[in-house]
Parts: structure tokens; sequence; C-alpha cells
């Protein structure tokens, strides 16, 4: 597929510090922080480990956000690289908080990521005293050095305490979950719109025990940016990505994008627009207990205003008159 621009290779290499800044960490890092404590250097890696206990939960009772780290300039260069932009529908109110469900997944979730975790697109502007979370998998926040990294972004655990302690506090508190989970990634296929939603309602259930408004939000563009490889159910390739999920929490998707001579394949992705559109807040009652029916009720509610946000931005950012919003 063609791309709409040719990014520099100052941008490509901006964007590749990314992934590799947690490589580093996990590969290097931590090796080096064990080998220390075979040195006579060895109270340096001791005291961060001693640190390291006790503040094991601070990722389940708000994290530990730094507005020095969101605003590295580096993330401009992600955010121009594609480029990545947040299109406000309603205004936030300070006053209440926010359970936000961000789709779809796509494979890196590049749009979530710099909308919700960076200052480069100006969400603090965009949406005044509203403090954003986007919450990614439990086992991350165990791994010394990059759970401090991810919770400096404003990343936080999609454990149901560390939900349930910032929806219990504030007022302004918006935390994102990528209701699709890593599930979806496998429905991360350019010119597809598949959604994992019809089953899953524990966000709503949540929502509702804390009174917090539902927000839905659409990235348009965040599946078009890589080339996936769809391997058949019975194939053994579909089945080591499910024991590999198994393991680790996530598929091990083979896919593909660009390099940095033009015309050629990598691991680049495209340079392609990714438009997060965020849709007009949905009130919930505060229910300590709420029915499967309140439940079932509200993520109808919520699957609509989903359906008519798509619908109403779908023509203004790269989709057809006739494309439909699949939920399976």
């Amino acid at each position: 597929m063609p791309c709409s621009k040719q990014p520099n290779h100052f941008q490509s290499l901006m964007l590749l510090q990314w992934p590799l800044s947690y490589l580093t960490m996990f590969l290097i890092l931590q090796p080096l922080f064990i080998y220390l404590l075979f040195t006579s250097l060895w109270p340096l890696p001791a005291l961060y480990f001693v640190w390291l206990f006790l503040d094991w939960k601070t990722p389940e009772r708000g994290g530990r956000r730094s507005a020095w780290v969101r605003n590295w300039s580096v993330w401009t260069h992600i955010r121009d690289y594609f480029p990545i932009t947040i299109l406000k529908t309603k205004d936030l109110s300070p006053e209440h908080n926010y359970l936000m469900g961000v789709h779809p997944h796509g494979l890196l979730t590049f749009g979530a990521f710099c909308n919700f975790c960076t200052e480069a697109t100006d969400f603090s502007k965009i949406f005044p005293g509203i403090t954003s979370h986007l919450a990614t998998l439990s086992w991350f926040f165990k791994i010394p050095l990059i759970r401090d990294y991810l919770m400096a972004e404003g990343v936080c655990s999609v454990s149901q305490p560390a939900i349930d302690y910032l929806l219990s506090h504030g007022p302004g508190n918006l935390v994102g979950i990528v209701v699709g989970g890593v599930g979806e990634a496998l429905q991360s296929v350019p010119n597809t719109t598949n959604l994992i939603l019809q089953k899953r309602k524990g966000f709503v259930r949540t929502a509702l025990q804390h009174g917090a408004h539902l927000v839905p939000t659409f990235t348009f563009g965040e599946t078009e940016v890589y080339e996936q490889v769809l391997f058949p159910k019975d194939s053994r390739t579909y089945k080591f990505q499910s024991w590999f999920r198994g393991i680790f929490g996530f598929y091990f998707c083979v896919f593909y994008g660009r390099s940095f001579r033009q015309g050629t394949i990598g691991l680049l992705p495209y340079a392609r627009p990714i438009v997060t559109v965020v849709g007009e807040p949905l009130p919930l009652p505060k229910i300590e207990k709420p029915s499967q029916e309140i439940v079932d009720k509200y993520h109808a509610l919520y699957m609509h205003a989903l359906q008519k946000l798509f619908d109403q931005h779908k023509t203004l950012y790269g989709g057809s008159e006739t494309q439909e919003l699949v939920f399976l």
C-alpha cells in the first residue's frame, strides 16, 4: 500500500526508540543490575530492590506520573511521524471521573499512547482539569525499571484494584481501557473495523460501581499502519500464538510495514494519519451492586454511542460511507 508521506530518518529513529527503550531496560539494564550485585557496587542495585519492595503497591494506588517525562520532545516526533491527532467532540467536566473505552487495539496502540500517555497532542489543554491514565497488562508493573517508566508516562495497571483506586479518588480522573484486549490485536488488519465488545461488560460494571461516566473513543487509522499475516486456526503458527499468549498475556503477531528506504518492507509502521475521536460522556448512576440487567442496559447504550461516533466520523478519516463497525 502507498504511504501518505515519507517521514524523515530522524522521525523514524525517534519512533524506534519507544520500543527499543523497553527492550534496553529488559535485556540490558536488568541483567546489569543483577551483575552489579556481585561487584563492589552492590549497594546500588540492593538499594533499588529494597525501594522496589517498599514501592510494590504504587501501581495500584494511582501510580507516579511525571509531567517531565510526558513532555519529552521525543513524543512530538512520534506524533509527527504519522501524524497523530486527537479530536474532542464534547467537554469533560473535571467534576466527574471517567472510564474510557479505547477502540480498536491495533498492534501497538500508537494513537492511545501518544494522546493519553504524553502531552504531544496537548491533552491537558484540550481537556483541562482531567488526569488521563491508560491501563495495560498488570505483569508489566512487576518488571523493575519498566514499571517506573510506565508509571511516569501515566500508564496504570488494568487490575481491578488499580482501576477502583483511580475511580474512587479525584474527581477528574480518566482511565482508558482497551476493551478488546490483546485478542483484538489479531483483528488488526487494514480496511477492517472489527471490535471485540459484545461480551466485554466488566468495564461497564466497574463504571456503575463508581458512578463514573463512560466515554467512547475510536482511533481511525490505528489498524492501517501495519500489514499483518494471519494464520488458520488449525495451523501450528496459530497454536504457537495462542500458547505464547497464555504465557505472556499477549499475542506474538507477525506483521510488517516499511523500512528506512522508500518502497521496501521493514518493521517501521506506515506513515498514515491516526486520529483519536473522543466521544460524548455517557452519565451512569452509582450502583454498588448492579444487576446483570442494569449492566446489559448501559452496555447496549455504550455500544450505540460508539456506533454513532464511528458513523459520524468514518468518512472524514478514510472510511467509506458503507463501512460498518462489526462487534464480535
